[in-house]
């Protein structure tokens, strides 16, 4: 994507007193707003179709195999009928993800010099939730974890009645243009956990953490763990640019696509893996790698279409227009909840220290609005950006950095942008 900035941008300066301000919650309101979407929730509904989910993976890393081992886990990936990957070969398009690899490492490079105190807050963070998490809630990391190379984990954020349709039309083959990119478009994160080497929490020497035994997936209860460093976070990447994809494609579900990759992120604190900044610079370099690809119109050619596939086969599995399919669904869809969208606004944070810093400007990157294109397709660009400044975070939380980009990208609260003009334009 490119970082100039346009007359526009510089128009859009704001003070940060009129930003969006963190969210402080106690640990134990966290585990009550997470254990509404795990297996511990108290709606029968959703735990029902969570199990569904479950099952639907579990189906799909085993293949035609009676019984699934953990070498089989360690190879899977999508495959047919699950994804089209002769229609995106026959496309020819370059996804220049090593170009993209190395603006992710100079987008993250403020990390390096995050004060001492919030290194420790940190670690801090993710021994207590490590520690505190419910079952329900070390059951659903682990669905997550190794749902990795898949998109049965946003099933859920669709609702049961959408989230049904979605399993179905996946298993079938019928969205498999839509499988094919979402997953293309990650941009791994190998690269910058190289570059910056980070130790994972489970490795610092005197760390509380508890590795999490399988008991979701192979069920062999093998501790779980991850290799490499720990920052940025892949997991996270992976859901931050599958959620914000599939949300551009299914605009009716966009805040709450986004919510569930948060919610996503965070089981990455309860399996004892990932400190609550690899999270953060995820969702950075992951938002702005999918913005990166809207704005190309080779990509958009292939996203149009994928798009097209997708809601066709939906509304055919649904049996009535997405817009009904996809509207709340009460207690059994808990990713509408208003105690999720508080949720998103903490893991803007991680309720992580913030630094005295000057008021500073925010400054949209020319090309960013793409990202609100979806669920606010009749505003104009100037709204979308404007949009975006109004509801950020407050300067000065960890990797906001000392650039435009970095500042941007670590603030951008792109839940609360789409949520607050849907509000004020309608959706």
């Amino acid at each position: 994507m490119r970082t100039r900035y346009s007359l526009l941008a510089v128009a859009l300066l704001v003070s940060q007193l009129v930003q969006a301000k963190s969210v402080i919650i106690p640990l134990d309101q966290i585990n009550a707003m997470v254990d509404s979407t795990t297996p511990a929730s108290d709606n029968a509904q959703f735990v029902a179709f969570s199990a569904t989910i479950q099952q639907a993976l579990i189906n799909a890393l085993k293949g035609d195999a009676s019984t699934l081992t953990r070498a089989q886990l360690a190879e899977a990936k999508q495959s047919k009928p699950l994804v089209d990957k002769k229609w995106l070969q026959d496309s020819g398009y370059d996804f220049d993800k090593k170009s993209l690899q190395q603006a992710d490492i100079k987008l993250l490079d403020a990390f390096p010099a995050l004060p001492k105190t919030t290194i420790a807050a940190s670690l801090k963070t993710v021994e207590e939730v490590n520690l505190n998490a419910s079952q329900g809630q070390r059951t659903q990391a682990l669905i997550d974890a190794e749902g990795q190379n898949y998109l049965f984990f946003l099933a859920d954020a669709l609702g049961p009645k959408l989230g049904q349709a979605f399993l179905n039309a996946y298993n079938k083959g019928e969205i498999g243009k839509a499988a094919a990119l979402i997953k293309a478009s990650e941009v791994g994160t190998g690269a910058a956990k190289k570059a910056f080497n980070n130790p994972r929490p489970f490795l610092i020497p005197g760390n509380t953490i508890h590795l999490v035994p399988d008991t979701a997936v192979v069920k062999d209860n093998m501790p779980y763990q991850a290799t490499q460093g720990s920052y940025p976070s892949g997991h996270t990447n992976t859901a931050y640019t599958d959620a914000v994809l599939l949300g551009e494609m299914l605009p009716e579900r966009f805040v709450p696509l986004l919510d569930r990759a948060a919610r996503y992120s965070y089981s990455r604190m309860v399996l004892g893996v990932h400190y609550p900044i690899d999270l953060i610079g995820s969702r950075m370099a992951a938002q702005r790698n999918v913005a990166h690809y809207l704005n190309d119109p080779q990509y958009r050619v292939l996203f149009i279409d994928a798009r097209q596939q997708l809601r066709t086969a939906l509304e055919k599995e649904c049996g009535t227009s997405l817009a009904v399919c996809a509207k709340p669904q009460g207690a059994a869809d808990p990713y509408t909840a208003p105690q999720i969208i508080t949720f998103y606004n903490l893991s803007m944070s991680w309720n992580l220290p913030r630094e005295k810093v000057l008021p500073a400007p925010l400054v949209v990157p020319e090309g960013a609005e793409v990202l609100l294109e979806g669920p606010l397709p009749n505003l104009s660009a100037a709204q979308r950006r404007h949009l975006m400044v109004s509801t950020a975070l407050e300067a000065g939380y960890p990797l906001s950095g000392s650039t435009p980009e970095q500042n941007f990208w670590q603030r951008l609260n792109l839940s609360a942008a789409a949520s607050s003009g849907q509000h004020i334009y309608g959706g």
